[in-house]
C-alpha cells in the first residue's frame, strides 16, 4: 500500500484536474448504464408488444418510467427509439472525449514533473554518486522507467476509475432487477482475484528485471556509440554486436514472460464470465418462461452481469500495469531519495573574492567510505597570485586534491579554507564562480562553437567570445568552419580534433576570467606548435591569478612558484623545480624518466 501511495504522490499539484477527469468519467459511465437499462426494455416493448415486467419493487422514479413506457404505443416508441439512441450516444461520447482528454493532460503533466524532478535531483547530487551509477542506467530511469509510470497513470488510472464506475453501475442494475440472482456476482467474481493477485506479484518481479535489462542496453549503447573510435580502432565491432545481441535477447525473454502473464488475464476472466452466464440462465430461465419476468428485462439483467466481464478484464490489465509501474517507481525513488554527500549548509555565507590564500589543513580523503585512503594528512597553502603545480605518479591523488578546492568533495578530516573561511560554510555559487577549470578530458556539448565557449557566461557578447577564442588560439580554425561561431560541433565535439577541443575549453575558461584557475594538464592534447601558443596564452592568463596546475609532463611546471609532489596520497616534496631535483628522490626519478631515458 505504501508503494501505491508513493506512486500517487506524483499527482500532487494536479488534484483539481484529476477530480474533474474522474467526475466526467462518472457521468460517461452513467450514460453507459442508461443505454442498456433503457434501450433494451424499449426494444422489448416495441417488438414483442408486451408490457415490461420487473419481479421486485423498484424506486418510484424508475417505476414511473416503466409505467410510461408501458403506456406508450409500440409504434410511437419505434419512431422515438432512433432519436433516444443518437442523443444518448452523442452525450455519452462527449463526456468520454472529455475524460480522456483530461486524464491525458494529467498523465502528461505528471510525466513532465517526474522527468524534471529526476533531472534536477541528478544535477544536485554529489560527484561521488556518479562514480558508482552508470550513465546509461540514469538515462534509462528518466526515459524507460518514466514511460512505464506514464502507462500506469494515463491508461491504468483511467481504466481503474472508469471500469469501477461501470461495474458499480451494472451491479446496481442487476440488484434492482433480481437481488437474489445478483448475489452470484459476489460468489463467482471474487474468485477471479486469486489468479490476478498471483499474476500481479510475478509481474512486479519480472518488470523490475526488465527495467534493469533496459538500463544495461542503454549503458552499452552510450558507451559504444560515444566510444566508437575505440571500438573501430581495436576492431571489436563484432564483439560489441554480440554483446548487444545477448543483452537485447535477455530483455526480449523477460518481456515475453511479462506478456505471457498479461495475456493470461483475458481467458481467465472469459472462463469465469461463461460460468457466471450459464448459472444466470439456469437460475432465471424458468422465471422468464413462466412469465414472471419479461424477456427484455431478463436480457437487461443478463447483459448487466455479462457486461461486467470486460471491465473486470480491464481492471486485471490495470493491476498488471500498476505492478510494472511500482517496479519502475522503486527505481525512480532510488534517485529521488538519494542524498548528496556534499551539501550547501542552510544559511551559507557568500564568499568574497579571495584576498589571501587557499589553505588545505590536515586533510584526509577516501571515496565512499572505501578502505583505501586517497589523501592522507595533506597540508598546503596556495597564496593569492601563486602558481602551484601538483605532480606525482598515476593514482597519487593529484586530481582529487584539486577537486577539494571547488568543493566537488568534502574531506573526511580536516578543512579547506579560503581566507580562513571553511568552504563547507559558503554557497556553491559564490565559491565556484571564482574558479575556472580546464580538464584533461575535454567536455563539450552538441551545440554551437559560440555556446560552448560562453557556457556559464550565457550573456557574453560575441566580441567577448571572439576575444577569448583569439587568446586561446582557437579563432583561426573557428573562422574556417562553415558557419564560424554558429557551427555545430557535434556530440562531445566529435567534429573537432583533440587540440581544437582543448582550445575551446581554454577559451571557455578565459571568458569566465576567474581569480582561481585549476588546470588539469590543459595542454596535453595539443600539438607542439599549438601547445606553445596556448602555453603563452595561459602564461598571460595566469598573471595575477591563483593557479593550481595538475601536471604529468614536468616541462609544464618549471615556471611554477611551488611544486607539490604527491605519492600514495601524501606530500613527499614541496618547492621549486631546481630545489626538488636535489631534495626529492621521487621528483628526480620522474624527471629522469621523462628527460633522460
Amino acid at each position: 500500500m505504501k508503494d501505491y501511495l508513493r506512486l500517487l504522490k506524483f499527482l500532487k499539484g494536479h488534484g483539481r484536474l484529476f477530480i474533474a477527469a474522474v467526475a466526467t468519467m462518472f457521468i460517461a459511465s452513467l450514460f453507459e448504464g442508461f443505454q442498456l437499462s433503457l434501450l433494451v426494455p424499449m426494444t422489448d416493448r416495441i417488438f414483442s408488444n408486451k408490457k415490461i415486467v420487473v419481479p421486485n419493487k423498484l424506486p418510484a422514479f424508475v417505476t414511473d418510467v416503466i409505467e410510461k413506457l408501458n403506456a406508450i404505443d409500440p409504434q410511437t416508441l419505434f419512431w422515438m427509439f432512433p432519436a433516444v439512441v443518437v442523443a444518448a450516444l452523442v452525450v455519452k461520447h462527449l463526456f468520454v472525449f472529455g475524460y480522456q482528454y483530461l486524464m491525458s493532460d494529467v498523465s502528461q503533466r505528471v510525466m513532465r514533473d517526474i522527468r524534471y524532478q529526476l533531472y534536477a535531483k541528478i544535477q544536485g547530487l554529489s560527484l561521488d554518486y556518479f562514480s558508482y551509477k552508470r550513465t546509461g542506467e540514469l538515462i534509462s530511469r528518466i526515459t524507460h522507467d518514466v514511460n512505464v509510470v506514464e502507462n500506469a497513470v494515463s491508461y491504468g488510472l483511467t481504466d481503474f476509475f472508469r471500469q469501477t464506475f461501470v461495474i458499480a453501475m451494472f451491479v446496481v442494475i442487476a440488484f434492482s432487477i433480481y437481488p437474489k440472482a445478483a448475489f452470484i456476482i459476489f460468489v463467482v467474481f471474487p474468485l477471479i482475484g486469486i489468479p490476478m493477485a498471483s499474476i500481479g506479484r510475478r509481474l512486479h518481479k519480472i518488470s523490475k528485471g526488465t527495467q534493469e535489462k533496459m538500463a544495461d542496453i542503454n549503458t552499452l549503447l552510450l558507451e559504444t556509440i560515444s566510444g566508437v573510435k575505440v571500438v573501430k580502432a581495436f576492431c571489436t565491432e563484432q564483439y560489441e554486436i554480440n554483446r548487444f545481441r545477448q543483452r537485447n535477447h535477455d530483455y526480449y525473454k523477460l518481456r515475453m514472460k511479462s506478456i505471457k502473464r498479461i495475456m493470461a488475464i483475458a481467458p481467465l476472466t472469459e472462463i469465469f464470465g461463461a460460468v457466471c452466464g450459464v448459472a444466470v440462465i439456469l437460475w432465471m430461465g424458468q422465471t422468464v418462461m413462466q412469465g414472471g419476468l419479461s424477456f427484455g428485462v431478463f436480457i437487461l439483467f443478463f447483459g448487466s452481469i455479462m457486461s461486467m466481464i470486460s471491465p473486470i478484464k480491464k481492471i486485471g490489465n490495470v493491476h498488471a500495469l500498476i505492478q510494472q509501474a511500482l517496479a519502475a517507481n522503486e527505481r525512480i525513488y532510488d534517485i529521488l531519495d538519494a542524498q548528496p554527500t556534499v551539501r550547501e549548509k542552510a544559511g551559507a555565507a557568500t564568499l568574497g573574492e579571495m584576498k589571501e590564500a587557499v589553505r588545505i589543513e590536515h586533510v584526509d580523503f577516501q571515496y565512499g567510505g572505501e578502505a583505501g585512503v586517497v589523501l592522507n594528512d595533506i597540508n598546503l597553502e596556495i597564496k593569492k597570485g601563486e602558481i602551484v603545480a601538483i605532480v606525482g605518479p598515476t593514482g597519487a591523488g593529484k586530481t582529487t586534491l584539486a577537486n577539494l578546492i571547488p568543493r566537488f568533495y568534502d574531506p573526511a578530516r580536516g578543512a579547506v579554507r579560503i581566507d580562513g573561511i571553511d568552504l563547507r560554510g559558503v554557497t556553491f555559487l559564490s565559491l565556484r564562480q571564482q574558479i575556472g577549470i580546464v580538464l584533461q578530458e575535454t567536455i563539450l556539448f552538441n551545440d554551437t562553437v559560440k555556446a560552448n565557449i560562453a557556457y556559464g557566461c550565457h550573456e557574453a557578447a560575441l566580441g567577448e567570445i571572439r576575444e577569448a577564442a583569439e587568446r586561446a588560439f582557437a579563432h583561426p580554425f573557428i573562422e574556417k568552419m562553415p558557419l564560424g561561431y554558429d557551427t555545430l560541433i557535434g556530440d562531445r565535439g566529435f567534429r573537432l580534433s583533440g587540440g581544437e577541443k582543448q582550445r575551446l575549453a581554454i577559451a571557455r575558461a578565459i571568458l569566465k576570467n576567474p581569480p582561481i584557475l585549476i588546470l588539469d594538464e590543459a595542454t596535453s592534447q595539443l600539438d607542439s606548435e599549438s601547445e606553445k601558443f596556448v602555453q603563452d596564452a595561459l602564461d598571460k592568463l595566469m598573471q595575477g591569478r591563483t593557479v593550481v596546475a595538475i601536471a604529468h609532463r614536468l616541462s609544464t611546471v618549471k615556471k611554477a612558484d611551488k611544486i607539490v609532489v604527491l605519492e600514495a596520497g601524501r606530500i613527499v616534496g614541496m618547492g621549486r623545480h631546481e630545489e626538488l631535483l636535489k631534495t626529492c628522490p621521487l621528483y628526480e626519478k620522474l624527471h629522469t624518466m621523462q628527460f633522460k631515458t
